[in-house]
């Protein structure tokens, strides 16, 4: 006998006696419920943590968006990543470029992408892209040096197990999807800190109140 089977052959025997009716009824199941952001609310403390990334984090109301990704973008060499919804959305006169399946190495020469995020995870500080209409593929927010990201304060959600709740609610599960907690780093190298390794040095989070 296994182990895995030793220790599930105790557990049928221990809950022998109890019918499968009144063990759904006692189990008090949580699981995507939220949690605690302790002193700041769910919107600070994601702001907070993404900072704690080293990415730049910036609130602003709904009408500052388009001049605050503007901003972010100032100085970005090269054309800029973003689906057709979110170029209308933000009405900018910049070098827009269409992601029509660029490869790996055109995709780095690209100078910037600019995406919608699905969720934005408070206790983790992790953004959530599940490559749905404002967020483009995959690869394009993990080449480009420069990735500017925009989370709506009500995609903010308390931890991970809320987050993924979010995620099959909204129909994400089948999708596939991009887990982003700051700039790209590594530290393998003699514990020296290395932005850009595999994928965007820079993040730029705009958060719409």
């Amino acid at each position: 006998m296994s182990a895995r089977e030793d220790i599930l052959g105790r557990v049928r025997r221990a809950i022998a006696d109890v019918d499968e009716e009144q063990r759904r009824d006692e189990i008090d199941w949580g699981y995507g419920a939220a949690v605690s952001t302790g002193d700041l609310d769910s919107v600070e403390r994601f702001a907070e943590r993404v900072a704690d990334y080293r990415a730049v984090v910036e609130r602003v109301p709904a009408d500052a968006l388009s001049a605050t990704v503007a901003r972010a973008l100032d100085g970005v060499g090269g054309s800029v990543l973003a689906d057709d919804d979110l170029r209308e959305r933000l009405a900018i006169d910049i070098a827009w470029r269409d992601d029509d399946e660029l490869s790996p190495a055109e995709l780095d020469r690209i100078g910037a992408v600019v995406t919608t995020a699905a969720v934005g995870i408070a206790n983790t500080g992790t953004i959530v892209l599940d490559h749905g209409a404002g967020q483009g593929r995959r690869a394009v927010s993990l080449v480009p040096d420069v990735h500017v990201c925009i989370v709506d304060a009500a995609q903010t959600v308390t931890d991970v197990p809320e987050a993924v709740a979010r995620l099959i609610a909204d129909g994400a599960a089948g999708r596939p999807q991009t887990w982003i907690s700051g700039p790209s780093a590594t530290s393998d190298i003699e514990l020296d800190r290395v932005e850009g390794v595999h994928g965007p040095r820079t993040l730029h989070v705009v958060i719409v109140e």
